[in-house]
């Protein structure tokens, strides 16, 4: 995706359908799919408290994701900022609870249960070179949250009930 220009795009907020819809596999090599791609990097950077983001995030139904750990504090691993298309989650290991927020949910942040531990193959728009990301902590946390996107799963399906949800204080909380 050398080179890509993106333009940031709106971060749908819940209960928009999009977010409730499981995406589509799609072409990587497809020049519709590369400018998507460089649209997610470009909201992504726009945002600097957000460390990912989904297509469905942005009004589309493609199995494709963006992510960027490096900042967090509680990031261990980092792939980079990096785009998978048609990502799929292959092992997952050592669970944990920890809190999430989302940019499509204002207000609200809850403790949810993912693997600390994952290993998910993919594929780069533009060239659709395979690629295999381990992780490990918040950035495992991050990817499995992008994920769920990609299914039509918010987090809060996953909060196992309302004592786990909590009010935003500030943006170091997703």
């Amino acid at each position: 995706m050398t080179g890509a220009r993106g333009t940031p795009r709106q971060v749908l907020g819940a209960p928009h359908p999009a977010l409730s819809a499981r995406a589509e596999p799609v072409d990587p090599a497809a020049p519709e799919t590369v400018r998507a791609a460089a649209d997610l990097l470009a909201t992504l950077r726009g945002e600097p408290a957000m460390t990912g983001l989904a297509a469905p995030q942005i009004g589309l139904r493609w199995r494709l994701i963006a992510f960027n750990a490096w900042a967090h504090p509680r990031a261990r691993s980092w792939a980079g900022e990096l785009v998978l298309v048609n990502p799929r989650l292959t092992s997952a290991s050592h669970w944990d609870g920890g809190r999430e927020g989302c940019a499509s949910i204002a207000g609200l942040t809850a403790d949810v249960r993912r693997a600390t531990r994952i290993t998910v193959h993919g594929h780069l728009p533009g060239t659709g070179e395979p690629v295999v990301v381990e992780a490990d902590a918040f950035e495992a946390r991050c990817i499995q949250h992008q994920l769920d996107h990609l299914d039509g799963l918010l987090f809060l399906d996953r909060v196992p009930g309302a004592l786990s949800l909590h009010r935003r204080l500030h943006s170091c909380d997703a």
